[in-house]
């Protein structure tokens, strides 16, 4: 339990108003620990809103610089930051925020030889990145070590998104493999409207905080897409499959596997 000071209070007043949170709630979110893998599009609104709601511990992971064409969604970094490690700059963000969130920083790349390591620190995984090998890293590593995650991915106008338990559909249920390299353009040649991200990183980290406090329903065995030229937003049902060569009935998966990189890297996310 957490003894919340009379400023603490004062800043998570408008959640420990909620009748559905209220005190018990944010202490559950205060204790919480998230990793999240890519701090660009994707990973800078779900970075600022999970620091805002007083999220413990946030783990930041991404090998990149600031680069200028990062700026046109990824609202973390500023002009300023151009040149400096995305990590550094996300952190400085999340602390100018608040201050009482621990943030762990890894410079590096998410592989086959870290990624349980890493995970294994938090409680909830949100993968924030453009990148079908570490998207299916991510998972992979998710549901062996029986870690919740919240899958993100936009390019365009669209954008995609569920959540992931112990026991429900997982990225590969819905997606065997990645695909062919060539097959999927780059953020880089097909382009991103700046605020899709904003768009499903909120939903990412709504998701995140619906988590840690048991409120309304997750996004587990639907598939969440919308299309932001036409405001349509769609749910997919799906399940687990009993055939899914990581979680079903008989996997033949058993160990992670480092794709050759086919789509946008983390640094056009």
């Amino acid at each position: 339990m957490i003894d919340l000071t009379e400023q603490q209070i004062e800043r998570y007043s408008r959640h420990i108003l909620l009748q559905d949170v209220g005190v018990e709630g944010q202490e559950k979110i205060m204790n919480a620990r998230v990793l999240v893998v890519g701090a660009g599009g994707l990973g800078a609104p779900v970075s600022l809103y999970l620091a805002a709601a007083g999220i413990g511990r946030i783990g930041l992971v991404d090998a990149d610089v600031v680069d200028l064409s990062n700026l046109q969604r990824q609202v973390i970094h500023f002009t300023r930051d151009v040149g400096i490690p995305k990590v550094e700059s996300a952190k400085e963000k999340i602390q100018a925020i608040n201050p009482d969130v621990q943030v762990d920083t890894y410079r590096e790349f998410l592989d086959s030889s870290n990624a349980l390591d890493i995970i294994s620190q938090y409680d909830f995984i949100v993968d924030g990145t453009d990148n079908f090998p570490v998207k299916f890293l991510i998972n992979d590593a998710c549901v062996m070590a029986g870690k919740p995650f919240s899958h993100g991915g936009i390019l365009r106008f669209h954008g995609q998104t569920f959540t992931h338990l112990p026991g429900t559909a997982c990225y590969r249920c819905m997606f065997k493999e990645p695909p062919p390299a060539g097959a999927v353009p780059t953020c880089s040649q097909a382009g991103v409207l700046g605020a899709i991200a904003g768009m499903l990183g909120t939903i990412q980290a709504a998701e995140t905080l619906k988590y840690f406090t048991g409120v309304g329903e997750l996004l587990t065995n639907r598939l969440l897409t919308f299309d932001a030229k036409t405001m349509q937003f769609n749910n997919i049902k799906v399940r687990p499959r009993a055939s899914c060569e990581l979680c079903g009935e008989h996997p033949t998966i058993d160990h992670l596997i480092d794709y050759e990189q086919a789509a946008c890297d983390l640094k056009h996310h």
